[in-house]
């Protein structure tokens, strides 16, 4: 049987507990929201596929557990990933502090050179926001890596956000699986992203 996709990714969430991954992942995958969601225990995952340059690509997206005591399950789930999304909540200053130790993790589990992605979550919540949009674009710049904000419940920029990391993914394997290709910096030539965020 012929397979229905041409690549398949496997796109991986980290994050601290209550951050949002699971609904972002919803959101993504059936484009629903659903604010009851419990805490994810271990590991599941969701599919989508979507279609970039003329290609249809399978996304497989890990939902992870945030908290420190499921650490030793999540880690063996960075094999193989191609994509890790690092979310935190701009209404929690924590989970923004947070990521410098995500950062850790993926360096410590994750293959060189796997493309990496900051979300800041909950947008919606303007009114309880204590992490200002400049830095989080100011800690993606110091990781050279892309940013938005997202919000689950109105499905600010969840599409573009995952669709934009795909599109970066294939962007790498194509340039590398070219004849005498060399490595290039995929962020160098991207315009900064300036998508608002409009309160809900």
């Amino acid at each position: 049987m012929a397979k229905s996709y041409d690549h398949l990714f496997k796109l991986l969430l980290i994050g601290d507990s209550g951050v949002g991954k699971t609904c972002l992942i919803v959101r993504f995958s059936e484009d629903s929201f659903n604010s009851t969601y419990i805490s994810t225990i271990g590991i599941d995952f969701k599919i989508r596929t979507t279609e970039i340059q003329g290609k249809k690509i399978k996304l497989q997206v890990w939902d992870t557990a945030g908290q420190e005591r499921f650490k030793t399950i999540t880690t063996a789930y960075y094999r193989g990933a191609m994509g890790i999304i690092l979310v935190y909540d701009i209404t929690d200053e924590r989970s923004f502090e947070n990521i410098q130790n995500w950062m850790k993790s993926i360096k410590e589990n994750a293959a060189v050179g796997v493309e990496r992605m900051l979300l800041g979550n909950k947008c919606d919540i303007e009114v309880k926001r204590k992490v200002p949009k400049e830095q989080g674009e100011k800690l993606a710049k110091e990781h050279n890596i892309r940013f938005f904000e997202t919000s689950a419940k109105s499905s600010q920029n969840v599409d573009e956000a995952f669709n934009t990391l795909a599109s970066d993914i294939l962007l790498k394997i194509t340039k590398r699986s070219a004849p005498g290709a060399k490595e290039v910096d995929l962020k160098s030539s991207t315009k900064k992203n300036s998508n608002k965020c409009s309160v809900v």
